[in-house]
């Protein structure tokens, strides 16, 4: 009796156990209920899937994504995997990109113009100085005449103002840079160095293209915001200080009409210094018609030393002459149109021989005259 008892209660027990089972069993299913819930908006503009494991899937995607932003530094957060890194900034396009021009010497940096008066003077009237008319000359009347080429020397001490590398409101004050200026401010025409009768105009990139070389570009990282700072930098081919000197072409009349000697400025061409080989060699980079830049040269004031107030404009530097400059060629007794340097080997005797030609220049003008 006592083991049919305890055999009972057993078999009691055990059904109660089994009951409690299958009642929590069937509430699985009805964890599926969020996620038919979920997938439930897709109906209106989403695609769905047939599977169920698939949607099951997708709506626990939807739910995380949708979820409130959280906080802390749980790797298994999916708030802190989306999270953008710095990098991934600066590859979306948050990348400053900044040009540095200041290595370029002049050649290709825009003058920084003074928001306030830079002098205790009004000075505003000298920007609207014209030059002076040239005298007519008649063909006719040109009892004599040739054609002389000069080089101007910057580094002698007398023409140490074509070399100044001081800034004002119209830029470099370096003459190098006043062409520049005239060509892509003034509308000047620069000529192909090819020859010296001003045959093949260049463009205002030609002529740029001459004293910048390529492109180089530097990565700076900012260590506190992680954005990276691309500065890019134009290379020179030479450094400015190295075209310190112009040849100059002018032209030698005679006037019987008027009694006197005229010597006219026809062209400039700046000459620098490239090495080549390892070999600094002098190369001509283009011709200017000198009555075309004469406009702009009364803009630009030369370098005084001795008295700021009592500066000259570089129209009247080149028509006073208040240069020196020694003879390379001349059209006096040279049919072969050679220069000086093809005739003569030694630079002393060349020098001499350039002296020469302006005695004798000189000689006919005064042989003129009868005593």
């Amino acid at each position: 009796m006592v083991f049919k008892l305890i055999f009972t209660g057993m078999a009691a027990f055990v059904l109660i156990q089994v009951s409690a089972q299958s009642k929590y069993k069937t509430a699985t299913p009805k964890q599926t209920t969020p996620a038919k819930q979920a997938t439930t908006p897709a109906k209106k503009g989403a695609s769905t899937s047939t599977n169920a494991n698939a949607g099951a899937a997708m709506a626990s995607d939807t739910v995380i994504k949708n979820a409130p932003p959280t906080s802390g530094s749980s790797k298994y957060r999916q708030a802190n995997i989306d999270t953008p890194s710095p990098s991934t900034n600066v590859a979306s396009g948050s990348v400053n990109i900044s040009y540095d021009t200041i290595i370029q010497g002049g050649f290709d940096v825009k003058p920084e113009i003074s928001l306030r008066n830079n002098y205790v003077v009004d000075r505003s009237q000298s920007k609207d100085r014209k030059p002076l008319e040239y005298e007519y000359l008649r063909d006719d009347d040109a009892l004599f005449s040739h054609f002389v080429w000069r080089e101007i020397d910057g580094r002698e001490k007398i023409n140490q103002s074509f070399v100044y590398p001081g800034k004002d409101d119209n830029g470099d004050q370096r003459f190098f840079s006043i062409l520049l200026s005239a060509i892509k401010n003034d509308s000047v025409v620069a000529f192909d160095a090819v020859n010296d009768r001003f045959t093949i105009p260049l463009t205002v990139n030609q002529v740029m293209a001459m004293t910048g070389g390529a492109y180089d570009t530097v990565e700076v990282p900012d260590p506190v915001t992680g954005v990276t700072e691309r500065i890019i930098t134009k290379k020179p081919k030479f450094s400015p200080d190295s075209v310190y000197t112009f040849r100059i072409k002018e032209q030698v009349v005679f006037d019987k009409k008027a009694s006197r000697l005229f010597t006219r400025i026809i062209g400039i061409a700046p000459i620098a210094k490239q090495v080549v080989a390892g070999k600094s060699l002098p190369r001509t980079l283009f011709w200017v018609y000198y009555p075309d830049i004469r406009a702009t040269l009364t803009k630009f004031e030369v370098y005084n030393p001795r008295n700021f107030a009592s500066r000259m404009t570089w129209e009247e530097l080149f028509e006073s002459r208040i240069f020196s400059s020694y003879i390379i060629k001349s059209s006096i007794n040279n049919p072969g149109d050679k220069s000086l340097s093809a005739m003569i080997k030694d630079p002393l005797f060349r020098l001499l021989e350039g002296e020469n030609i302006k005695q004798k220049i000189l000689n006919y003008e005064q042989d003129l005259w009868a005593y």
